[in-house]
């Protein structure tokens, strides 16, 4: 008499699978460390109008070519330059002409937050006007591109910093914005040095190969 083979359990295969999937997902790790965390600005509505009009002097253009190498206003640069060439674009300490317009602004902190500003809290100073445009091109490496996006951040940041501890004896990411008095401070700081950076779409680009 021929044995029966006896019948697979379908259901049994099913939560087997399913549990080696999680298990993978469990298991394995994705290398989350470097990326970009920046708001972006809202999209503009398909019937909105938005000419805007800039000055020269106020955009810096940075371009990441097809052989990842980089150019800043035209010239080659070492990216390591990139992070001092920004800080000075955005300060402009010379008053040059050819780096961005200073315009004097006032910005609120909290009253008596600070020794080193008027009782009012009210900072008196120059915003610059400055904004980086980002460009690269389609074939640009993703590395490079982050550490580009990276070092346009750090300047900026560094900025802050500076300030920060200027005024308030700590580092500005040290700001506590669950307190409401340093959310405040946060927010000002943020006012007078912006993260004025714009991307263009990448395209096929020229210049150094």
């Amino acid at each position: 008499m021929p044995r029966e083979v006896p019948e697979i359990n379908g259901g049994s295969l099913a939560d087997i699978a399913f549990l080696l999937l999680i298990f993978f997902l469990v298991a394995t790790t994705m290398d989350i460390d470097t990326g970009i965390t920046r708001l972006l600005p809202p999209e503009p509505e398909k019937d909105q109008e938005t000419e805007v009009k800039v000055n020269k002097r106020n955009v810096l253009v940075v371009l990441i070519n097809r052989s990842d190498r980089l150019m800043v206003g035209g010239e080659e640069m070492d990216r390591f330059q990139l992070k001092n060439k920004v800080i000075e674009f955005f300060t402009n300490p010379a008053d040059d002409p050819n780096l961005p317009e200073m315009v004097e602004t006032e910005i609120q902190f909290p009253p008596g937050s600070s020794p080193l500003l008027p009782p009012d809290g009210v900072w008196r100073g120059k915003v610059s006007k400055g904004v980086i445009s980002l460009q690269n091109d389609r074939t640009t490496t993703y590395g490079t591109y982050l550490h580009i996006q990276n070092e346009l951040v750090a300047a900026v940041n560094q900025l802050r910093n500076e300030f920060t501890q200027l005024y308030f004896d700590k580092t500005y990411d040290d700001l506590n914005q669950a307190n409401a008095t340093e959310e405040e401070i946060y927010n000002a700081i943020r006012d007078i040095y912006k993260m004025n950076i714009s991307e263009s779409e990448p395209k096929n680009s020229g210049g150094l190969n």
